[in-house]
């Protein structure tokens, strides 16, 4: 059994900002004690108002080599994207 303690990802949300992103990885037995020092390390200014952190094990995520097959299959869908039709020049402007 290794006796190195889980690597854990750090998310951090700032004040001015809606969403967590990514600001980096650090070591702890457990999550709280993970939060503890993302806060110690990743917020030493007070930028944060709030910390998501997550065991880089539990992360699944897709290869770079899996682009093409996992979006190919979105260009086919012409209704997610507005370039088929003309917007009226009076529209979003004021």
């Amino acid at each position: 059994m290794s006796k190195q303690w889980p690597l854990w990802e750090v998310f951090i949300r700032g004040q001015h900002g809606l969403s967590h992103r990514h600001v980096g990885s650090l070591h702890a037995p457990d999550a709280e004690m993970a939060i503890r020092n993302a806060r110690d390390v990743y917020t030493r200014r007070n930028e944060g108002v709030s910390i998501w952190v997550v065991k880089s094990l539990d992360i699944t995520a897709s290869a770079p080599s899996e682009k093409g097959p996992l979006f190919d299959p979105s260009s086919t869908k012409i209704y997610r994207h507005p370039s088929f039709f003309e917007i009226p020049k009076d529209v979003g402007h004021m």
